[in-house]
């Protein structure tokens, strides 16, 4: 009680000197803050600042459950992402720390709540979060929100919302959007996206304005918002403690503009530390690589065929090992093992991963380049089998080694199921995405080390190597580009990168995805029937995928390496009007890596957006050596902009990586010193069906 009544008494003082413009107050929820531009004049005093203190029932506020929900929405986790969901820890990198409430879950229709264990590690929020909210009866266009079709108008001074980085104190690029998908009879939720990922461990200030009904009528903020904008105290110390953090809200947001009268909404959060996303992924790989020394990883031979394909000279199947670091003896379902400190600890035995490598005629005669591959959705290694590889690898002399990308592979789509049905076990499917991260980087190590694959037989011709080992690439097609992004960046073995039908966060993607459709009737949506449920659910899943997926580690993919990482060249290609992974998350990756665009990067009319370059910076001269992203279109329509599954027509995105043209700037992109050509005649890249792809 003596601690509450403390907090309570700071927090008035705070907002009396606050209230006569002599302070800004801050708390223990902005330590990753710096201060925001100093405004022109003096902070106006609320009008309710003097005003007898009320009780927080008269506000529509619980106060049973007012500290583990957000007492400034209706739905009890909005809205999201949100620091009043996070606890002060001194310990951390953003000195925070997630501390969801299991009993503000989401639950199963089995009852069984997500149990947000393993979130509440981060020391903040997704660097890709889609930011959630509720207003009854907002209308998009009435509001002039900005949207996907000109996310550009998210930077305008008149902007209804503002996102502001307030370690920067800079605005920040959006686009924002009605849930396509609400069930009937429901407010639909209101999704921000960032157009560039978040700062890691920055804290975000979020304001709304100025929004309205169809009508033109301006929606009333709730009541609770309501009584801290306006000064109203009440007599709940838990809302009064609170008050500090919201006042430097006001006051970052009125160094930008925003006048605190005119807001709706208004609150914060940290985004999770480089540490948080990516140290487990780092500490397995350093320790991982510490054991194996200077030596090449143990591997076995276990079949060879000669000319088993009119394109491929030779086919060698068979296993490594690597260290060990899930429990069940690495098998779907296994979890890390965790120390005190929460890092990743070696567990007795090894793990066995498979491999398919195929060798190009040419190498033969000439040792061929290199390239990992990374398969597609729950897919496998097999994949590498296929045409497009086949191809690839007999035109240009390139070398491809696979192995299964393990927590998404074949293999794993038992223990994915039973994760969807009951979200508390999806820790499990990134868990051991590292571990299959792992089992690529040591792939890579066998096709470099002098003891590696090259010392036998099988990858030799009349005694000399069929590998040329100094030139190492990875080839990431679909899902194997999604979570090749997040392996990028940890990866030393190899610097440059071709990623196609490309995107990166799977709580943006999956909305906009066919390949989800039987996932989501079949199992998701009868185990989470309410789809505010499904939505709140998949954003805390988002903060588990972050440690496998490109989302977590796109802000080290190219510039910012990680530690012991060297930089990373990328190069990006995808298709108009994916059916599977929505070019718009492209666009998001795109501007995050920094990546130079092929200018036009559409043909008129083509596209649905106004300026589908915007934050992009166009490759102004050819020959191109940097990070590219490159925009096919085989004539399918544009992808809606409403957060649903592009449906109409051919689906091209197997198209892409068969296309003549993106193959040969991947033939032009794969050397030490490479660069690409314009090979699209300054004109925005088209190209025919592949044949293969046709419907």
């Amino acid at each position: 009680m003596g601690s509450k009544r403390s907090v309570m008494v700071g927090a008035l003082v705070c907002l009396a000197l606050t209230a006569a413009g002599t302070v800004s107050c801050s708390s223990d929820s902005t330590t990753s803050a710096v201060k925001s531009k100093t405004p022109s004049s003096a902070a106006p005093t609320p009008p309710k600042a003097s005003a007898p203190p009320v009780e927080s029932s008269a506000l529509g506020v619980d106060p049973a459950a007012e500290a583990r929900c957000d007492p400034l929405a209706a739905q009890c986790l909005l809205p999201w992402p949100n620091d009043h969901f996070t606890v002060a820890d001194p310990v951390t990198s953003t000195s925070r720390r997630l501390a969801l409430d299991p009993a503000s879950m989401p639950a199963n229709a089995s009852g069984v709540r997500v149990d947000p264990t393993d979130q509440n590690r981060a020391d903040g929020w997704s660097p890709g979060s889609a930011l959630m909210a509720q207003f009854d009866g907002l209308d998009v266009a009435a509001s002039k929100l900005p949207t996907l079709a000109d996310p550009s108008t998210s930077l305008a001074d008149s902007s209804p919302i503002v996102l502001l980085d307030a370690v920067s104190a800079k605005r920040l690029p959006f686009w924002a959007e009605l849930d396509a998908n609400a069930d009937d009879g429901t407010v639909p939720v209101l999704l921000i996206h960032p157009a560039v990922n978040f700062a890691d461990g920055h804290r975000i200030v979020v304001g709304l304005r100025n929004l309205v009904d169809k009508t033109a009528t301006k929606l009333s903020a709730p009541p609770a918002f309501a009584a801290y904008r306006d000064g109203q105290r009440t007599t709940d110390t838990v809302f009064e403690a609170r008050r500090p953090s919201m006042e430097k809200n006001f006051e970052d947001l009125r160094g930008v503009g925003v006048k605190r009268s005119d807001l709706q909404l208004a609150w914060d959060f940290t985004v999770a530390s480089t540490e948080s996303l990516t140290a487990r992924m780092l500490a397995i790989r350093d320790d991982a690589f510490a054991v194996l020394g200077d030596a090449a990883p143990k591997f076995t031979v276990d079949t060879v065929a000669d000319n088993p394909d009119p394109l491929v000279r030779r086919r060698v199947e068979g296993t490594f090992q690597t260290p060990l670091y899930l429990t069940e003896g690495g098998a779907p379902g296994g979890r890390l093992v965790l120390d005190e400190h929460g890092v990743p600890t070696r567990q007795d035995g090894t793990f066995t991963a498979d491999y398919i490598c195929d060798l190009p005629a040419k190498s033969e005669t000439t040792p061929a380049r290199m390239s990992m591959y990374g398969h597609g959705l729950l897919g496998s290694l097999g994949e590498v089998k296929g045409d497009l590889t086949k191809k690839m690898s007999d035109t240009y002399d390139i070398a491809y080694c696979a192995t299964n990308w393990y927590g998404m592979a074949e293999g794993d789509i038992g223990n994915a199921l039973g994760a969807l049905q009951d979200l508390s076990k999806f820790p499990s499917v990134p868990d051991r995405i590292q571990q299959g991260m792992l089992a690529f980087l040591f792939l890579g190590r066998l096709m470099k080390h002098a003891d590696g694959f090259t010392s036998n037989d099988a990858f030799r011709f009349n005694g000399k190597p069929a590998l040329k080992t100094d030139e190492l690439y990875f080839d990431g097609n679909s899902q194997g580009s999604i979570l090749g992004g997040a392996l990028t960046a940890v990866a030393q073995d190899f610097t440059r990168v071709a990623l196609s039908e490309a995107g990166m966060n799977y709580a943006l993607l999956l909305d906009r995805s066919v390949d989800f459709d039987e996932y989501l009737t079949g199992v998701l949506k009868p185990a989470y029937p309410k789809r505010i449920d499904r939505m709140i659910a998949m954003a805390a899943t988002q903060l588990l995928w972050d440690r496998g997926e490109a989302d977590g580690y796109a802000n080290h993919m190219t510039g910012d390496p990680l530690p012991k990482t060297p930089k990373h060249v990328v190069l990006l290609q995808g298709a108009v009007g994916d059916h599977q992974v929505s070019e718009f998350s492209l666009r998001v990756e795109a501007a995050t890596i920094g990546a130079a665009a092929h200018d036009p990067i559409a043909g008129d009319g083509r596209v649905l957006e106004k300026d589908p370059g915007w934050l992009l910076k166009p490759i102004t001269k050819y020959p191109h050596s940097g990070s590219a992203y490159v925009l096919w279109d085989t004539g399918s329509p544009s992808s809606p902009l409403d957060n649903v599954p592009s449906r109409e027509g051919h689906d091209p995105h197997d198209d892409t990586p068969s296309i003549p043209g993106s193959q040969a700037l991947k033939d032009q992109f794969w050397h030490p010193d490479g660069a690409i050509a314009d090979g699209c005649g300054g004109d925005a890249c088209t190209a025919s069906i592949p044949p293969e792809n046709a419907d």
